[in-house]
């Protein structure tokens, strides 16, 4: 089989998991009084993965009419991949941090996808998957801008609504302006260093090419 085939495959089927598990967790949110549809979308997580799937649609059309990725899927991909990996690594500090403060965090099986499975699977296809070129260092202030912009608007629509999809937005629920700024602060730290890590990773050749390139056979003519 065509290995550009295979890709298209695995993105089509990164979208599709990605669809089934946002409606599961859709629907579980439905037995939540808070839970609103406005709230739901708010959500770092629930925005990031309809972005990644979307992408992974286009990456899959792409996929399986050309060899290689255009530059502007690179870098979309690049954007989109460090913010749902960043969006797993929040989620899992935040569960920690409820038990530690007397909370209880209920995780589906829809957001461990969404927040652990989904992203580590996808990064794996980042690595060794042919066809990709190189993300643009420059793509790194989008990855974190994007976030700076998400939480303005978070503090602003909270203010209004009562309600913060993060503890450590909510006033309520951090001890002093110091703890809300070293989460934040950690948090775009983590978008920085998973971005620097998402691109540098365009600049070594996928697996699947690597591979190719050992198993090719030789020409006779290379042995004259």
């Amino acid at each position: 089989m065509n290995v550009r085939v295979a890709v298209a495959g695995a993105r089509f089927a990164f979208a599709l998991v990605g669809l089934v598990s946002l409606v599961a967790r859709f629907i579980w949110g439905l037995g939540s009084a808070t839970f609103t549809a406005g709230n739901f979308f708010a959500y770092l997580t629930m925005q990031s993965n309809i972005a990644f799937m979307v992408v992974c649609v286009v990456g899959c059309i792409v996929a399986l009419r050309s060899g290689t990725d255009p530059p502007w899927l690179t870098n979309l991909h690049a954007l989109v991949l460090t913010w749902i990996l960043v969006a797993g690594v929040v989620f899992a500090i935040l569960v920690q941090q409820a038990g530690a403060r007397g909370f209880t965090l209920e995780v589906p099986w829809s957001d461990q996808v969404l927040h652990f499975w989904l992203p580590a699977f996808a990064i794996v296809e980042w690595a060794v998957s042919t066809g990709r070129g190189r993300a643009q260092w420059r793509m790194l202030f989008v990855t974190i801008g994007y976030p700076v912009v998400w939480g303005v608007i978070t503090l602003v629509r909270g203010a209004v609504v009562g309600w913060y999809p993060y503890f450590f937005l909510d006033p309520d629920q951090v001890r002093d302006p110091v703890e809300f700024v070293f989460y934040s602060t950690f948090a775009l730290s983590t978008f920085a260093v998973v971005g620097t890590g998402v691109i540098a990773l365009t600049r070594v050749a996928p697996v699947g090419e690597r591979f190719s390139w050992r198993t090719a056979p030789v020409s006779p003519g290379v042995l004259l």
